[in-house]
């Protein structure tokens, strides 16, 4: 893949160790000297390349996050608490996590003059009024999880218009790929290759008639590597495939790529489960010049057959 214009820079990935902040990583480390922020908790070692520099420590230290940033070019903001369900139940631990330490890599960036790319989220959107989505539908999240992406998103406007400092939110609608079958990014995909591939009964909450944008991890490694050479900083940018696919639909396919003769099982609807989901990509294709590449069908092989290598 690409790097596009980032080479010979000195670049920093929080989170880098995990599901997509590995792939990240692996991307950057062709052409540029990476760092990696992990405390691993969820992240493993073995995801990185051998030739970057790893800090293992927490995100909500501000001495590490400062250790981590010096002399540093680009940050890569990607370490977060990304489970939903686990930020209702623990939204203290989701706000020290996903705002206030979010909070402390701009200030230390301002330090830098460090530009961020920061992984923000469709969860902003809560259940908007209109699809597709675009960035200017108004924020209504409706989760821990939601609520501190978009506290991110306003500090970086704010450190953007205050202090000059050049940020780039995306954010990420349904992400899968490889490494990201298992553990709390996994999601339905995860969930649905699991079940097939064990045999199981795929369960569908609710009608299944509810649709998401699912983009592969790929897609989002390039509109980072866009998002770090933008004039367009400050603002946020939707980061999708710009087509939906129903959960009922999304599991025939799963069903059909792993090649399992399994029955599809209706279960209870998740509570203030969102409808309907899907990327207006209008604002990031004119001023990211980003373009999906990787269709669901192709994104589902490959992701299958990385995991069998």
């Amino acid at each position: 893949m690409s790097t596009n214009d980032i080479r010979n820079c000195r670049v920093l990935v929080t989170g880098g160790g995990g599901f997509i902040g590995s792939h990240l990583t692996s991307a950057l480390a062709v052409e540029n000297e990476v760092r990696v922020l992990d405390d691993f908790s969820t992240g493993r070692r073995a995801n990185l390349p051998k030739d970057v520099t790893v800090i293992e420590g927490d995100i909500r230290d501000k001495g590490t996050v400062d250790e981590a940033m010096d002399d540093i070019d680009i940050v890569f903001h990607q370490a977060a608490m990304v489970s939903v369900p686990k930020s209702i139940e623990h939204p203290v631990d989701c706000h020290e996590l996903n705002g206030s330490a979010t909070v402390t890599v701009f200030d230390c960036a301002r330090r830098q003059d460090a530009r961020v790319v920061l992984a923000s989220s469709a969860a902003v959107y809560g259940n908007p009024d209109t699809m597709p989505i675009k960035e200017e539908e108004p924020a209504d999240p409706r989760t821990p999880y939601g609520i501190e992406k978009h506290l991110g998103e306003q500090y970086a406007q704010f450190y953007t218009e205050r202090y000059g400092l050049p940020t780039v939110p995306l954010r990420y609608f349904n992400v899968y790929g490889p490494r990201g079958l298992d553990g709390e990014y996994a999601g339905v995909i995860g969930t649905f290759i699991r079940q097939a591939q064990a045999g199981n009964p795929l369960t569908v909450e609710g009608d299944g008639k509810q649709t998401r944008d699912f983009v592969h991890v790929d897609d989002i490694v390039r509109a980072n590597l866009l998002a770090a050479t933008t004039d367009a900083i400050g603002k946020p940018f939707n980061v999708g495939t710009g087509q939906s696919i129903s959960i009922k639909e999304l599991a025939e396919t799963v069903r059909d790529v792993v090649g399992a003769n399994v029955e599809i099982k209706h279960v209870p609807e998740r509570t203030n489960d969102i409808r309907e989901s899907e990327a207006d990509l209008s604002d990031a294709r004119t001023l990211l010049g980003y373009e999906p590449t990787v269709s669901l069908a192709k994104g589902l092989e490959t992701t299958l057959s990385a995991e069998a290598e």
